[in-house]
């Protein structure tokens, strides 16, 4: 006799656009559903966006992977130089 499979919900993603990045202020908004979520920091950002899912979706949130994601041209340009050369690989 085959043993029966446990059915259980499968993973999905809501990612967080960030919207606004000021010091001390980010701004995002979740690209597949009606939330949008403030906080200071971006650790701050990634619990109000968990906080926001178990309001919007109950006990559903346990389903959801949360992603944080800034547009794909800022995180280019927000990358600063340190001022050293690059390391030469041999």
């Amino acid at each position: 006799m085959v043993p029966e499979r446990r059915r259980y919900p499968r993973m999905r993603e809501v990612v967080f656009r960030l919207e606004a990045e000021r010091p001390g202020h980010l701004e995002a908004k979740a690209e597949t559903l009606p939330i949008r979520i403030t906080a200071p920091t971006l650790e701050e950002l990634q619990h109000e966006a968990r906080e926001a899912l178990i309001e919007h979706l109950g006990p559903a949130h346990c389903t959801v992977r949360v992603r944080v994601r800034r547009d794909p041209r800022a995180a280019v340009s927000s990358i600063r130089s340190l001022g050293r050369h690059a390391a030469l690989c041999r």
